[in-house]
């Protein structure tokens, strides 16, 4: 076998170097995070991969502790203003509605020092929201993972090739550019003012598919079947994948064959069995036989039948068998939270 490590100046096989140790890297953070719900220990924790070093992490609930001990394990546990004291970057990863409150906080107690940036994950806001720091000598970016999060290990591999919503300022767009690359995330730049449009889309596209999936699983348990998600999986796995390719042209289904009577019967054991899906049902199948009509796909002669079918009001809403009345309260939710920041 031919030796393919090349000699050395004295003749002999040279010793493949080592990688480079991450941390030897110029430019190396210390990272700090206030708010540790789900997104942002995930981020720090890639962050750490890449040879940065997260030093401080702040969070309220028993749940965020948990998860900074599992995903940054020996990072302290400090308060919002001590975390600001410590980081050269901090992640700001809080719900949407918090942010502008949290930012206008940390302005006002002084924990904001020049030449410190500070990076929220909100898909909401742009860079605006941070226009406080900016007074306060800090450096303001918005980058917000196109990635649903569990609070687990998990996220961190999920971040490989994960979109990232950027904004910042044009001399900043670099520095933004390097973070997202070095999470292993793909940056793609929005203009301030569509961030509200951006983040429309992206909770068009991913929260109301786990409500429409959650649906169709509870509708097939009262069918009678046992596993409704295998069942479901193939399908959602194939419809997703041909719309992503195809867009409209994957459109299948009664509605985009305009059958009415078979949406008329769906109708109708909505009607009797879930009641409270049935408002749903009509919207998106509204909305479907517009898109299909506008793309030749259902023609106007059938579409007349089906668009009176889904005309029809729906009767008024009455609870299901042992169903909860509106004074009732759902259980607390505990499942991953969606595509569009951190939450704590």
């Amino acid at each position: 076998m031919t030796d393919t490590n090349p000699p050395s100046r004295h003749g002999a096989p040279s010793t493949p170097s080592a990688p480079p140790d991450p941390a030897s890297r110029p430019a190396r953070l210390d990272i700090g995070v206030v708010g540790a719900g789900r997104v942002g220990p995930a981020l720090a924790a890639s962050l750490a991969l890449a040879g940065h070093r997260p030093v401080a992490v702040s969070g309220v609930s028993d749940a965020s502790r948990r998860r900074a001990a599992s995903l940054l394990p020996d990072v302290p546990l400090v308060t919002p203003d001590e975390v600001l004291a410590r980081a050269q970057l901090v992640l700001l990863t809080v719900p949407d509605d918090a942010l502008p409150g949290l930012v206008a906080g940390l302005v006002e107690t002084g924990a904001v020092r020049p030449g410190q940036l500070l990076a929220h994950t909100s898909g909401r806001y742009g860079t605006k929201v941070l226009d406080p720091v900016v007074r306060a000598g800090g450096l303001p970016l918005a980058l917000h993972p196109v990635m649903t999060f569990t609070g687990t290990p998990v996220d961190v591999q999920r971040l490989a090739g994960c979109s990232f919503g950027v904004t910042a300022p044009e001399e900043l767009r670099l520095a933004a550019q390097a973070l997202v690359i070095e999470m292993g995330g793909e940056p793609e730049w929005i203009a301030e003012e569509a961030r509200p449009l951006y983040h429309a889309a992206l909770a068009l596209g991913s929260n109301h598919l786990v409500t429409l999936v959650a649906q169709a699983m509870d509708l097939l348990r009262t069918a009678g079947v046992d596993a409704p998600d295998r069942m479901l999986g193939p399908l959602l796995g194939a419809s997703l994948d041909n719309a992503l390719r195809s867009g409209d042209a994957a459109l299948t289904g009664p509605v985009s064959r305009g059958d009415a009577g078979t949406v008329a019967a769906h109708i109708e054991q909505l009607r009797t069995h879930a009641p409270q899906m049935l408002p749903g049902y009509l919207a998106m199948a509204r909305a479907t036989a517009d898109r299909a009509l506008s793309h030749g796909l259902l023609k106007p002669e059938p579409a007349e039948d089906l668009l009176d079918v889904l005309a029809e009001p729906p009767h008024p809403r009455t609870d299901p068998p042992g169903g909860t009345g509106p004074e009732d309260t759902g259980p607390e939710d505990t499942g991953p939270t969606d595509p569009t920041g951190g939450t704590e």
